[in-house]
């Protein structure tokens, strides 16, 4: 049986060679956010007095479903940068999470802060893809890379100015990685089997990368005491969607957790 990653994967394949014949590679040189300035994610993430919140614009999930109706891209952005967010995480998958292009291009537009493109990336054309919508940093998955292909990916981040948040999910994708390609690591706290949750694993393989690398905690954070135990391991910083996206006002929701 498929996973949902490989149901995930299977069809961002088959929309991207769609995407290729609507839009070529060229093309994206003459969209009007392409030669606009980058902000760097990795400056931003860098708090010396505690652990920083990129804050993800989430629609839905394909294990919750729609997970806030009233869904207004450029308000929760909004509210993002006036609760304290250091970068500010917009899903553009549409399939499974109900994203899209056009809610980066309005948080894009109005953010102070960077912007990370969250998608399942497999190709350098979503990359140049992200520079030309207004991303100023990438998700990549290792679970999802096969051979060098994430080392290609990386490459073509770099090639477009961008930034990678490289997110693992197991030891050995961890233990594989060039040091000298990562600026900026993400573990997922939960076991893509199960769905279970387990702080204590992601920051365990967090901790195996060099003191230099930006290190960011993602899923199942939604307490200040998660908050307090991160920052008690050295890390970073925290993706926080769910538990934002879920609170009447995520405003609220994000000075409280910055509180810890």
């Amino acid at each position: 049986m498929s996973s949902i990653l490989d149901r995930i994967t299977e069809k961002t394949k088959d929309d991207l060679s769609k995407r290729r014949q609507k839009v070529s590679f060229s093309d994206f040189d003459s969209f009007p956010r392409f030669e606009k300035e980058r902000k760097s994610m990795s400056d931003a993430l860098k708090r010396p007095d505690g652990v920083s919140i990129i804050a993800e614009v989430k629609k839905a999930s394909p294990s919750k479903g729609v997970i806030r109706p009233d869904f207004n891209p450029e308000k929760i952005a909004e509210s993002y940068v006036k609760g304290g967010a250091s970068a500010i995480s917009v899903l553009t998958d549409e399939p499974f999470f109900k994203g899209s292009s056009e809610y980066l291009e309005k948080v894009s537009d109005m953010s102070p802060l960077p912007v990370l493109r969250k998608d399942f990336i497999l190709d350098p054309y979503q990359v140049k893809e992200a520079r030309a919508i207004g991303a100023d940093s990438v998700l990549l998955i290792a679970t999802i890379c096969e051979g060098s292909q994430l080392s290609e990916l990386l490459a073509a981040t770099k090639e477009f100015g961008l930034q990678a948040l490289v997110e693992c999910y197991h030891e050995e994708e961890v233990d594989g990685l060039n040091w000298e390609e990562i600026e900026i690591l993400g573990v997922n706290n939960r076991n893509l089997n199960t769905f279970e949750v387990n702080l204590h694993r992601g920051i365990s393989l967090l901790n195996k990368a060099p003191e230099n690398i930006v290190k960011v905690s993602e899923s199942g954070i939604h307490k200040k005491d998660d908050i307090d135990y991160l920052r008690s391991k050295g890390i970073d910083a925290a993706l926080i969607g769910e538990h934002l996206m879920k609170h009447q006002n995520p405003e609220t929701a994000l000075k409280e957790l910055l509180e810890a």
